[in-house]
């Protein structure tokens, strides 16, 4: 059975369109990458975890702060591992200075028998729609393609 995660595609509406939020992965793999290294908040769903609540829990440990706001389901979509991602679309606001994400360790440098501990995403930011699509992991880009055909884009 594919590991489920759950997302929360935050938005909000500035001229001349909107902005998405997206974090940038943290950890040594992905420092000095920026296309296709960044991502929704979103994380594994726990057991008995319904895929909104799974959303709303990974984007306060992923930002520090909870979302508020209607969320509307953008779908699942499978990504190339096999890892389907549930999405939901919430229009709001997220001051970007506040960002604190949580931790993960990982042995680095490999083989070296040292655990260090890294932030799950190192930055956020808000983006245009082609930026967006541009940044984003290959596969979220129909996540937010979804969102914009939700809003008419």
């Amino acid at each position: 059975m594919p590991q489920h995660s759950a997302g929360i595609l935050l938005y909000r509406r500035a001229a001349p369109g909107i902005e998405i939020l997206l974090l940038h992965f943290g950890g040594p793999f992905w420092r000095g990458k920026d296309a296709g290294a960044w991502s929704i908040p979103k994380g594994l769903c726990e057991p008995g975890e319904t895929p909104l609540a799974a959303a709303r829990r990974e984007f306060l440990e992923e930002t520090g702060s909870s979302v508020d706001g209607e969320a509307t389901e953008l779908g699942d979509f499978r990504q190339s591992g096999g890892k389907i991602i549930t999405a939901f679309a919430i229009e709001g606001d997220f001051d970007i200075a506040g960002f604190k994400s949580n931790t993960f360790s990982v042995e680095w440098p490999p083989a070296s028998g040292r655990m260090q501990e890294f932030p799950e995403a190192d930055r956020a930011g808000w983006f245009s729609s082609d930026e967006a699509l541009a940044k984003v992991t290959k596969g979220q880009v129909p996540i937010v393609r979804r969102l914009l055909e939700m809003l008419g884009g």
